[in-house]
């Protein structure tokens, strides 16, 4: 089932050479410096950084990042000792709406420091890593303009999207002129739906830290069902 999932081709390290040409901010020069993975290390061999953001809603320009969760993994292991969890205060108003879903108050963040405080701490736990997401366009998008506000310039970084490989997934196993005939659909790829079909135990959503390591775990379980750990890396980043 190597052929399962399709994904474009990046060159992210020769791309990082060029970013870190061009980029002005010294914390992102470092980031950019730090080397990635060779485009073909063995999935078997990477470790990588899973990665979560809770936000004030779903627009990355004028919603901002409320909590960031963490945590570095192999395919054989999660370093738990090494996960960070973060609590910042947004520029912009928490809305009714968001604080039902992620049960994070005023009070919770009248003290918290902004995302430039700690943002020395946040690109050094990434930098190097491959970023493993569920969905990409919350961390990538709201990390992007959260740097764009705060230093004038955006970032990049490559990743492995549960979300998308888990879709792929389900469309191939819907795939088909018997299944259309049977009217088989594509299940959800929602973070908890998706690991229940691998038997991975349900945790509470909507906590930064608790969902990175629901990711990271669902990224274990599908490369050991679907795929061969040989595979390079760059079969899969995005």
């Amino acid at each position: 089932m190597n052929s399962l999932f399709k994904s474009p081709s990046v060159d992210w390290p020769f791309k990082f050479s060029q970013k870190l040409e061009r980029a002005k901010d010294e914390r992102l020069k470092q980031f950019y410096s730090n080397p990635l993975p060779a485009p073909d290390t063995p999935l078997s061999e990477v470790t990588f950084l899973a990665l979560d953001f809770e936000t004030t809603g779903l627009n990355a320009k004028k919603d901002g990042i409320i909590t960031i969760g963490l945590v570095p993994f192999t395919l054989n292991r999660i370093y738990l000792k090494d996960a960070r969890h973060w609590t910042l205060r947004p520029s912009q108003k928490l809305e009714e709406e968001s604080v039902v879903i992620h049960g994070i108050t005023h009070n919770d963040i009248i003290d918290a420091p902004d995302l430039d405080e700690v943002l020395d701490e946040v690109l050094k736990a990434i930098s190097g890593h491959i970023v493993v997401v569920h969905y990409r366009r919350i961390e990538r998008d709201f990390l992007e303009n959260a740097l764009k506000v705060r230093l004038g310039e955006g970032i990049e970084f490559p990743v492995l999207d549960t979300l998308e490989i888990e879709s792929q997934i389900q469309h191939k196993d819907a795939g088909g002129l018997w299944n259309k005939l049977k009217g088989k659909k594509p299940k959800s790829v929602r973070l908890g739906q998706s690991r229940r079909r691998y038997s991975l135990p349900d945790y509470s959503p909507h906590h930064a830290l608790t969902d990175a390591i629901a990711t990271a775990e669902l990224l274990q379980a599908q490369i050991a069902h679907h795929f061969d750990a040989s595979k390079p890396i760059k079969d899969f980043w995005l």
